[in-house]
């Protein structure tokens, strides 16, 4: 039997809304109050779907650059969705949104009196990776960071009402380092969209050519790179990690498991001897809950 359009577009909602279970870190766990649960989604699915535009990741059969206004044409020009998308998130603060994703933000939007900024800043990083495959520097990749990670974090204050100028700088932190780790899980499968987030001052540092990356296996001197990065990302965690004790209640074990998910992801890193080509080092259940205790407790 044919899915009907509208059955088409429930799928790739669900679809797109079922990679938070992929994650690092907790999205909207069960101990949450619903109604924060519901918002945290609603932003998940945003961050979730313009990623998915960004990595030409979509569900197949177009449902998405339908949605958006996109003609079949076009439906493979990332920018061109990237510009249909950021329409229509605008329509989320002044009119009525087309794609189900950004309906569903909309209430969210209102209860939690969110601005658009954060949301254009995670368009724009997608625009970036569109243009720019290859940085420089390190302080470059943080500025990359300011718009691809750094406004996730923003959000979650702003939607839990916790949100001050100490906690944001603090979450700045923690989410580029989570960044960074995402960006070392996935060497291999960034080189294969041609992007690679290894600082290009630092692999001349350390004798690492764009080949060596797509070995099957990392030799002594990618090792030694992924380490010095994991070591900057778990800096990162660290200088991070106060915003934890900065709150109470349920949140502070939500963000004890943002915290949590970056170390023990840096811990499976090292636990490969910084070996990343093969595929992404995943942390197991065991491991990610004894960090939660350690983050808990102030220690790491």
């Amino acid at each position: 039997m044919t899915a009907t359009a509208s059955e088409r577009t429930a799928d790739a909602e669900r679809g797109t809304l079922d990679k938070a279970a992929d994650e690092n870190f907790p999205v909207a766990p069960f101990f949450l109050p619903k109604a924060w649960r519901d918002d945290l989604m609603a932003v998940y699915g945003f961050a979730r779907l313009v990623d998915d535009i960004g990595d030409g990741d979509l569900a197949p059969g177009g449902a998405d650059a339908r949605l958006l206004g996109v003609p079949d044409a076009r439906a493979e020009d990332r920018l061109v969705l990237l510009d249909a998308f950021e329409a229509d998130l605008r329509r989320v603060f002044d009119a009525t949104p087309h794609h189900p994703l950004l309906r569903r933000l909309q209430p969210t939007v209102r209860r939690r009196e969110l601005t658009p900024e954060p949301f254009l800043g995670l368009i724009a990083a997608n625009r970036q990776d569109q243009l720019v495959k290859r940085y420089e520097t390190y302080d470059d990749l943080l500025a990359y960071c300011e718009l691809s990670a750094n406004p996730v974090g923003r959000l979650v204050l702003a939607v839990t009402g916790t949100s001050t100028p100490e906690r944001i700088g603090l979450s700045d932190a923690i989410c580029t380092a989570l960044q960074i780790v995402e960006h070392l899980q996935d060497v291999a499968e960034d080189l294969g969209r041609d992007r690679i987030y290894l600082p290009a001052e630092d692999m001349k540092r350390f004798h690492v050519q764009e080949a060596d990356l797509a070995r099957k296996t990392a030799g002594a001197s990618v090792r030694a790179l992924v380490a010095y990065e994991a070591q900057r990302a778990r800096d990162l965690l660290n200088e991070g990690a106060p915003l934890v004790g900065s709150v109470h209640g349920r949140l502070k074990l939500l963000l004890a498991g943002f915290v949590a998910g970056g170390r023990a992801a840096v811990h499976a890193i090292a636990a490969a001897e910084y070996d990343v080509l093969p595929g992404p080092p995943k942390p197991g259940k065991g491991r990610l809950l004894r960090e939660v205790g350690v983050t808990l407790r102030g220690e790491g």
